[in-house]
């Protein structure tokens, strides 16, 4: 189907927004199935982070790197020649139909394995090198289990890179832009229809848990709205000891 005539489908999805029954995976499926194929196209002049993670991350030859939230895989796109770099690249996401896109991408690397598990449980079976979380945390109810399980499944001194959007507190830590009081409120307001939670808390809990290495407090365009910018972050840490 042309992207035309699947346009309607996808209008249609973010309009009627993520359903509040079932498992969240089901919600997802439902949400993201009629889009899927869309997906990249319609989110690349919007996830504005995905892009700077192409230029912080340095993967080493044999690196093992886990994606927790993986969606269609864009990642591979992004990382470019270093995807060729690591022993093996690992693409979790629970949701079916945006998994369908990130195995036809996976087919141009053979060293990257698609896997459909939770982000907040999923266990590789061995310690990796980095850990990247992509516009996940936003959509993950526990998203804390996910910094957890990030945590968890590096090895010391091992690389967590995580970007998303981005609410601060009414009184940010020290490093971080003090947001309006109709910022903290419209953000999470606007994207809630779409099952997309900005939190403040993210970025404290993650510079709780890993040694910061880098730490960038942005806004980005949103498409068909010059006026408007919204707010991101990207974040990079290492494991402690």
């Amino acid at each position: 189907m042309s992207t035309f005539l699947a346009q309607p489908r996808v209008l249609w999805s973010l309009v009627r927004g993520v359903s509040r029954h079932g498992s969240l995976a089901q919600r997802l499926n439902r949400f993201y199935g009629p889009q899927a194929e869309q997906y990249d196209e319609t989110r690349l002049r919007l996830l504005h982070g995905r892009r700077l993670i192409g230029e912080l991350v340095d993967l080493r030859r044999g690196d093992v790197v886990v994606e927790l939230g993986a969606g269609t895989g864009a990642t591979l796109d992004i990382l470019g020649a270093q995807a060729s770099r690591c022993r093996e690249i690992l693409l979790v996401d629970i949701c079916e139909p945006l998994l369908a896109v990130a195995r036809r991408r996976a087919r141009e690397h053979g060293n990257v394995r698609v896997v459909e598990a939770d982000a907040t449980t999923f266990d590789p079976g061995l310690e990796v090198d980095v850990v990247v979380m992509s516009y996940t945390l936003t959509m993950i109810p526990d998203w804390f289990l996910a910094i957890d399980n990030a945590a968890r499944m590096l090895r010391p001194g091992g690389q967590v890179v995580v970007t998303d959007f981005h609410v601060s507190r009414a009184e940010p830590m020290c490093g971080l832009r003090r947001q309006g009081f109709l910022a903290r409120h419209f953000w999470p307001m606007w994207f809630g229809h779409d099952g997309v939670r900005p939190n403040p808390d993210h970025l404290p809990y993650l510079m709780a848990r890993f040694d910061t290495t880098v730490l960038m407090d942005r806004a980005g365009g949103v498409p068909g709205l010059p006026w408007v910018r919204v707010p991101y972050y990207v974040y990079m840490g290492r494991k402690r000891g």
